[in-house]
């Protein structure tokens, strides 16, 4: 049987995401950037020329956190926000805002 795919291209560069059954009428194009260094630098160069005069960069937990790394060394910049799925003991009065997540179908609290 073959698999379902969907072509994407970034900055040049293309993959083949498997198409992935989420709940019975829904399905997604699964793109996981963990772990692939060629998409992450080669869209960090491309967002860095569009970024150019911003004031902080914010990514969820955990998958995004290699494309803002990159794109915050790009743009000189020192920090950048991490949206957390939960709120961790060593946080000081943290943001939190309740979210449905389309991937795990429950409740989340970003912090």
């Amino acid at each position: 049987m073959q698999t379902e795919v969907y072509k994407l291209e970034v900055a040049g560069v293309t993959r083949e995401l498997p198409i992935i059954q989420i709940a019975e009428d829904l399905k997604i194009a699964s793109f996981v950037i963990l772990g692939d260094v060629e998409i992450v630098e080669a869209a960090s160069v491309q967002l860095a020329k569009k970024l150019a005069n911003v004031d902080i960069l914010v990514t969820a937990e955990a998958k995004g956190i290699p494309l803002v790394y990159e794109l915050a060394k790009k743009l000189h910049m020192k920090h950048y926000v991490v949206a957390r799925k939960s709120v961790k003991p060593y946080m000081d009065n943290p943001l939190i805002n309740e979210v449905v997540s389309i991937t795990t179908q429950k409740n989340s609290y970003y912090a």
